[in-house]
């Protein structure tokens, strides 16, 4: 590797990424195990992750898929004791697992929060909020051991600026989110551990595929972005990659907007 690229070189870590089984935790799997990293696939759908670890390990890289539901604690546990017999460690995780409804960019199946119930909100509350609670409480007390470890939460920009329309408790999750990553790196930095978070906007995935099929829809979506594009996987992986490598190794407790101008034409 030459000396330009050495820096993101993650040949000895070892890497949890969150709902990994398509889209943006796609990418940024592929993205690190491009750059050396073991990475464990993680989804909620098995299959899922099994297909995206068999891409990854095609292309010459390290990968095991470990289906894992991160609402629930134990199953948490348990897919880091896997993760720890595989590969003996977990130097990063990415906490990218996330839930913005059945349709996000369609309100079709959202409430204004004074007509909600609280099992509309426990659906947006137990990803976005408890599973990276569930994650982080697993993967640190490695980290702190060995004296080293990169914490990454995936949030949105609805986390940072708040969303209507039925996304009032996403919003507050993925402020909650936010906060407990920017409370942990206060806590966890003299143990060689760094945690950031990144908050992106509307990126091209399966989940916005029917979204943004819309003519009217994608055109409104874009007169939002400076750039006048939508995000990529990609491009929330490059992010990744520079807080997961040594080169953000002085960096902690930050909120890195991947949103192509989305805050900035506010």
């Amino acid at each position: 590797m030459s000396a330009k690229t050495h820096i993101f070189n993650l040949d000895d870590r070892v890497a949890v990424v969150t709902g990994a089984g398509q889209g943006v935790g796609k990418g940024i799997a592929q993205m690190l195990a491009a750059h050396g990293a073991a990475v464990v696939v993680n989804d909620y759908f098995g299959e899922r992750a099994q297909a995206v670890a068999q891409e990854i390990k095609a292309a010459g890289g390290r990968a095991e898929a470990i289906q894992a539901d991160v609402t629930d604690y134990a199953s948490v546990g348990a897919m880091f004791e896997k993760a720890h017999a595989i590969f003996g460690k977990v130097d990063i995780l990415v906490n990218n697992a996330g839930n913005a409804g059945a349709n996000p960019g369609s309100h079709s199946d959202r409430k204004p929060f004074w007509e909600s119930e609280p099992s509309d909100w426990a659906r947006f509350i137990s990803v976005n909020l408890d599973g990276v609670m569930n994650c982080s409480r697993h993967a640190l007390p490695g980290m702190v051991d060995r004296q080293h470890g990169r914490l990454i939460t995936i949030i949105s920009d609805a986390g940072r600026s708040g969303e209507a329309n039925g996304l009032e408790v996403y919003s507050a999750a993925k402020a909650g989110a936010a906060g407990l990553t920017r409370g942990i790196a206060r806590g966890v930095g003299r143990y060689g551990i760094t945690a950031n978070n990144i908050a992106i906007s509307a990126t091209y995935t399966p989940a916005i595929a029917a979204a943004v099929a819309n003519p009217e829809f994608l055109k409104k979506a874009l007169a939002q972005y400076v750039v006048r594009r939508l995000g990529e996987p990609s491009d929330v992986a490059a992010m990744v990659l520079f807080l997961a490598s040594g080169a953000s190794s002085w960096i902690t407790g930050q909120t890195y907007p991947v949103n192509g101008g989305f805050s900035f034409s506010m």
